[in-house]
């Protein structure tokens, strides 16, 4: 496997500005403040957090769908090209999106059919006798029929839109998938299946994929690695196994307690307070100390940065140290809380 990353982003940001009436004056809004993050190939990085922490902003900067305020995006070892220009619509080819909504991401006027061979046509991949081919091999690959290729999106199930919007992501071979909250429109049931089917073609297609959810069991089920972004930052990172074994923010400690774990009764779960902070009016210090309840001085005052805690593993707490598990114990004997706190229960599932 190349050293080399499939994608990278150092110190990524996006700022949108918003007014308040013709001559309100503007308000800076960080939706993506210095995220540091890397991909390598043919693995799964899975990004979670609350709504409004960043996470589709991040997928689009990483894709080249939005340009950043600052930092910079490497595909493959070499940087994003510019939006809209002629060397980034070849990079098009080689990475793809796969949409939250199925139904939104289809264009009902169109029979599916012509809808997934719609990337084949714009770059040109095949004759037109090769594309139709090449559709019918992409809905068996996915799931679905040859003859479905006549339908229309309406005429198919919330599953099925789904595999489509998948068979279409996949019909010019990228390397790169940014699913986007992929599943969550979907019944618990449909979810599986359309989770085993992107864990499959990964396998069998070596795609490296970036998946966004808030659904933490999807990504544990999905991702070699996770990060845990709040409020435009990343603060949390380490593999899979590792984040749910001894999570070291406060938040994603939070995040994993809420979790259920098949024929375990749900006890000692952390129920945060309140929702998260206005992004246009970010608090001083660390952005989640108002709903910490082991908050100190020093987290109003001061910024953290991500620091490493253990091999691979790296958060932005001023109160976890270089052990996990002794992390984990320093946070939950931090005194002097001057957050709002957080609630610990113990129910069945």
């Amino acid at each position: 496997m190349s050293m080399t990353p499939m994608i990278e982003a150092s110190d990524l940001s996006k700022t949108y500005f918003s007014r308040h009436g013709l001559l309100g004056r503007q308000t800076a809004v960080h939706a993506v403040d210095g995220v540091s993050l890397a991909v390598a190939p043919g693995t799964t990085l899975g990004i979670v957090g609350e709504s409004g922490s960043g996470k589709s902003t991040t997928g689009r900067l990483l894709l080249g769908l939005e340009p950043p305020s600052a930092g910079q995006v490497r595909f493959d070892g070499a940087p994003m090209p510019a939006l809209e220009t002629t060397e980034w619509r070849k990079y098009r080819a080689r990475m793809q999106l796969v949409f939250q909504d199925p139904l939104a991401a289809l264009d009902r006027r169109l029979t599916i059919g012509a809808q997934i061979g719609e990337p084949l046509a714009i770059h040109a991949i095949g004759s037109e006798a090769e594309r139709r081919e090449r559709v019918a091999t992409l809905l068996q690959a996915v799931g679905l029929r040859r003859d479905q290729a006549a339908s229309y999106p309406h005429e198919l199930s919330g599953g099925q839109r789904q595999r489509v919007v998948i068979a279409r992501a996949i019909a010019s071979d990228p390397q790169l998938l940014v699913c986007d909250e992929p599943v969550s429109a979907l019944d618990v049931s449909i979810q599986a299946q359309v989770v085993n089917l992107l864990r499959d073609l990964q396998e069998t297609r070596g795609i490296t994929m970036v998946f966004i959810s808030h659904d933490l069991k999807v990504v544990r089920n999905m991702s070699d690695r996770v990060a845990v972004m709040y409020l435009g930052r990343i603060v949390e990172e380490a593999s899979s196994d590792e984040i749910f074994r001894a999570p070291q923010h406060p938040y994603t400690r939070a995040l994993v307690s809420s979790v259920p774990v098949p024929g375990t009764a749900l006890k000692d779960r952390i129920v945060l307070q309140g929702e998260p902070p206005n992004p246009a009016a970010r608090p001083a210090g660390c952005a989640f100390h108002p709903r910490c309840a082991v908050a100190v001085a020093r987290c109003r005052e001061e910024t953290p940065t991500l620091q490493v805690v253990a091999s691979g593993h790296e958060a932005a707490c001023h109160l976890v140290s270089g052990d996990p598990l002794a992390g984990i114990a320093n946070l939950g004997s931090a005194a002097a809380p001057v957050g709002a706190a957080f609630t610990q229960t113990s129910a069945s599932p």
